[in-house]
């Protein structure tokens, strides 16, 4: 366990009203503190790193400025709120953070009063933070604050800009603070990004609107008619200056800024000031991600969750990897390559992931036919659907979990219109520490009644492979390639393409006693349980079906046939999927008297922990698998 050194001034905050009883001037100290104590835990216990620690001041500034949790504090995605976490009561706890059984990487209501709204997926603090105010002013609390905290990484999601368009007409009292660090986990690359930047760099505006805040007194107070001057002479300056109106007051927000992010008595002054400002207002704020630690502030991206480190040097403790089979993202990247190179009307898009799913590969190699779109996966989806709709094959890599936001996308942008888009869909299944908001178990049940679409899921790494390389054929359509995160089981992997029959699955062990029918890397599990079973004396077959759709008909006649005890299992939702479609072609075709048990995700959102653990909690490991085979057939027996 990791605690504070006892007489810091950490060592004696337990919540933010320890924090209120320092004076401004301890402040820098304690956010030093913060600062050390999250790389301390973070080093040894991975986690968010680099958005966390650029984020302390603001963190700070905000629980002591504003009367948490009466006044509502939502923060956007939750990358940035491990300083909130240890501020809040969860310093003795933050050891456990994103561990099984432990507190979540990610804000969570049920985990914490201080945790006013759940995040983990990005652009949703405005939307929350607005409903919250609108919903403070019906019931009659008028005085109550309500803060949204988005990165400008986040505020290119379109719906930040709805939020941002619905708050500007409501009048609610609302503070946006926007913590513009120019990265999310990639360099944002977008008009917006583009547009703050200019703000931020423009030395002769942010010189002039300095001094004109030390005129009227901005260091200390400023009353309301100097306020209303500042505002005049600051928007005249934006408009002459920077020859463009801002983004922000246009939409109807009083925008303050830009202001060091790392500045906390300042910050605190600003707060206090900005909540008797009536309104929807928004707060420019500068930071440095990694901020304090020389090695994630030079490389941004590698630490923004750098896995174990030495918190001296910054040197990340890597895992050998001597003849260890490659990650799925690293087949990813290099098969998108090679088939590019090979298919001139092969281009590849990702929504702000193109490190985490490697298509930075591509965007190396190819440039202009390689695209980050930003934190936006409905654009991503209809952004694909318009180039395929011009004769082209887009891959669009985007996680399983971030997938959901771009549903109606995926139906009626290119289902609807039978498109040629390839859709990669990374992190299918248990992703481990990041916890439910970002599991990608839904996925085979939520694309399984969208007609139009082939649906398939890699056994292992040249499964992933053949399956992009038939997956851009012509005439094939829109698809869907399913497969984890983390490592394959192939060390010798780069074989040559073959094209696979869409439809058609495989048997990967005969038997006897009972059948397997799995989808995905999780059939790999399943052949290493049978293999403990032919131990005991118990032989199974194993039926891998590479597609949930077109069902392969074929192969399940064959099993039904055969065998009278049928298990399936997917690394997904047991409700819909894999095992669902199993049971309905059973009934349409007769198979009654099978016995059929379904392995899977179960119907509850499951928390952090690793993999391992994950997949031994819902039962899907070699042990679980093992151990309802010898239950179905001894309960048959006796």
């Amino acid at each position: 366990m990791t605690s504070p050194v006892q007489g810091t001034l950490l060592s004696k905050i337990n919540s933010p009203n320890d924090l209120r009883k320092l004076q401004p001037e301890e402040l820098p100290v304690l956010c030093q503190e913060v600062r050390q104590f999250i790389l301390e835990v973070i080093s040894k216990n991975p986690g968010h790193l680099g958005a966390s620690l650029g984020a302390v001041e603001i963190t700070t500034a905000i629980h002591y400025a504003f009367n948490t949790p009466e006044d509502k504090l939502v923060w956007d995605v939750g990358h940035q709120a491990y300083a909130h976490k240890i501020l809040t009561g969860r310093k003795d706890v933050f050891h456990t953070n994103r561990t099984y059984k432990g507190i979540s990487g990610f804000p969570r209501r049920s985990e914490s009063e201080y945790d006013a709204f759940g995040t983990g997926h990005s652009s949703t603090s405005i939307s929350a933070a607005l409903g919250m105010a609108i919903a403070s002013a019906l019931a009659g609390n008028k005085n109550r604050q309500h803060i949204a905290v988005i990165g400008d990484g986040a505020m290119t999601g379109g719906m930040a800009m709805e939020a941002l368009n619905n708050a500007a007409v409501s009048k609610a009292n609302l503070l946006v603070i926007l913590n513009d660090n120019g990265i999310a986990i990639d360099k944002n690359e977008s008009g917006l990004s583009n547009a703050l930047t200019e703000i931020t760099t423009s030395q002769t505006y942010n010189k002039l609107r300095d001094k004109i805040w030390v005129l009227m007194g901005g260091k200390t107070r400023y009353g309301a008619n100097s306020r209303a001057i500042v505002k005049q002479i600051s928007g005249a300056l934006k408009s002459t200056l920077l020859r463009r109106s801002n983004l922000f007051e246009a939409f109807g927000f009083r925008y303050f800024g830009p202001v060091d992010g790392h500045d906390v008595v300042r910050l605190v002054h600003l707060f206090e000031d900005m909540k008797r400002i009536p309104g929807p207002k928004l707060l420019h704020v500068v930071t440095t991600k990694g901020k304090g630690f020389e090695k994630a502030e030079k490389d941004q991206t590698t630490y923004h969750a750098p896995g174990q480190f030495d918190k001296d040097t910054g040197e990340i403790k890597d895992v050998p990897c001597k003849n260890l089979p490659p990650k799925y993202q690293t087949v990813f990247g290099r098969t998108i390559i090679e088939l590019a190179e090979k298919n001139e009307k092969i281009v590849g898009v990702t929504p702000a992931m193109p490190t985490g799913c490697s298509l930075n590969m591509m965007m190396v190699k190819m440039p202009s036919r390689a695209f980050d779109v930003g934190i936006a996966e409905q654009h991503a989806v209809t952004f694909s659907a318009g180039m395929a709709a011009q004769g082209f094959v887009p891959f669009c890599n985007i996680y399983s979990t971030f997938m959901q936001r771009a549903y109606d996308q995926l139906i009626h942008d290119v289902a609807l219109q039978n498109l040629h888009v390839v859709f990669c869909l990374d992190r299918g299944g248990i992703v481990g520490e990041d916890g439910a908001t970002h599991h990608g178990v839904f996925d085979l049940a939520y694309l399984r009644p969208v007609p139009n679409l082939t649906i398939a899921s890699p056994l292992n790494e040249e499964e992933l492979r053949n399956m992009m390389y038939t997956a851009q054929l012509e005439g094939m359509g829109p698809w869907a390639i399913r497969y984890p995160r983390g490592r394959g089981v192939m060390p010798e992997w780069k074989t040559p393409f073959t094209a696979l029959q869409p439809g058609k699955g495989q048997k990967l062990r005969d038997g006897k006693s009972l059948a397997f029918i799995s989808i995905g890397h999780i059939g790999n599990v399943v052949t290493d349980a049978c293999k403990t079973l032919s131990e005991q004396g118990i032989e199974a077959a194993v039926y891998d079906m590479r597609f949930l759709k077109p069902l392969d008909e074929d192969i399940l006649k064959e099993a039904f046939s055969k065998f009278d005890k049928i298990i399936t299992i997917e690394d997904g939702t047991i409700l819909g999927g894999l095992g669902s479609a199993v049971m309905e072609y059973a009934s349409d075709n007769g198979f009654h008297k099978t016995t059929i048990h379904r392995l899977g995700i179960p119907d509850k959102f499951i928390e952090q922990g690793t993999p391992e653990e994950l997949y031994h909690e819902c039962g899907i490991d070699a042990e679980g698998i093992v151990n309802v085979a010898k239950n179905i057939l001894y309960s048959k027996q006796g």
